[in-house]
């Protein structure tokens, strides 16, 4: 029988347990997949604890956004979709439809080709980050030739993916990291400037980066007082856009700062972008058409089996030497 990875209360990924499921058939707009692959996330990591932007409706509950597999069945309504091509979940609102089993029943909105020439390891790791780095880098910070993107975290793969994208539009993109060893994967990942955090005065290093223009945006997954930190370094009409929270504490608002440079707080969710076709267009092609020219590439980390996916939590969580997406191979 198929098997699913689910937990039965917010206790995190310890709690996750793997048992036998039933396949179930798909409704009108639908489709089931067989999964071959599927990535972890940290939204995901939230989401066991109940601190991600939603909850579960009932456990047992599944948890994973981020997959590839083949096409088993489609409903009655759906066209364009055939049995035993090769799809991608994109990341959404997925309540207790998670990625984390062998067999997935999907609303064809939420599904897109996988990319040509990819595994479907490689498959499953890409549209998350990509996807979600290229909404606020290229059009809503607008990256091109004299904007400047701060990028702290830079080595998530989000984080490296807006690097990345950046690069490709030309803009000038600085990322911080807490360890000097990260420079040289954050230079070769897109990143003109770097700021090893030792908890020195960010906004100082950010002004000389521009020559003293300052940063027109920002994709920031901290939280806490790190925006009081570089708020001064903003250019006018910069855009701070806020898609996370590693502190687990909402930010704290440069309001002076901010209405000195009449600058933007963005509160960012890729789903949002998602759930509107047009936007899930514009980002769906960008990425496909990056992939096929070779200037965007799947970057995993470590593969892990089925049965190790407990493990893999406890690898992403712990301190690493690589860094890349981790992905499990379901073997079937």
């Amino acid at each position: 029988m198929p098997r699913e990875w689910v937990i039965d209360a917010y206790d995190g990924f310890e709690g996750l347990r793997l048992a036998e499921c039933e396949k179930c058939e798909p409704g009108p707009t639908e489709i089931r997949m067989h999964i071959e692959a599927f990535a972890l996330n940290w939204g995901d990591m939230n989401l066991m604890k109940d601190q991600y932007s939603f909850s579960f409706d009932r456990f047992p509950a599944r948890v994973g956004m981020e997959a590839a597999g083949m096409v088993e069945a489609v409903g009655a309504d759906v066209t364009g979709i055939a049995v035993g091509e090769r799809y991608c979940t994109l990341p959404h609102f997925y309540y207790n439809r998670g990625a984390s089993a062998d067999t997935l029943v999907i609303d064809r909105k939420y599904v897109t080709p996988a990319p040509e020439g990819l595994s479907a390891v490689e498959a499953a790791s890409v549209w998350m980050q990509f996807m979600t780095a290229y909404y606020p880098v290229v059009e809503l910070a607008c990256a091109g030739s004299g904007v400047n993107i701060l990028v702290p975290a830079g080595t998530s793969t989000a984080g490296t993916a807006a690097l990345q994208i950046g690069r490709l539009r030309g803009a000038t993109m600085i990322a911080t990291t807490r360890s000097e060893k990260n420079r040289g994967y954050l230079l070769d990942s897109g990143a003109d400037h770097v700021f090893v955090d030792n908890g020195g005065d960010l906004a100082g290093f950010l002004l000389d980066a521009t020559g003293g223009v300052g940063i027109h945006g920002s994709f920031d997954p901290i939280g806490a007082d790190f925006v009081l930190r570089y708020g001064p370094a903003m250019a006018r009409d910069a855009k701070l856009m806020l898609y996370g929270l590693l502190t687990e504490e909402l930010p704290r608002v440069p309001y002076v700062d901010m209405w000195q440079k009449n600058a933007w707080l963005h509160m960012y969710s890729l789903f949002n972008y998602v759930e509107d076709q047009d936007t899930q267009d514009r980002g769906t092609a960008f990425v496909y058409n990056a992939l096929s020219e070779g200037s965007l590439k799947p970057n995993v980390d470590r593969v892990f089996p089925m049965e190790g996916y407990v493990d893999a939590w406890r690898y992403l969580s712990g301190p690493r030497e690589h860094h890349g997406k981790v992905v499990i191979d379901t073997g079937r």
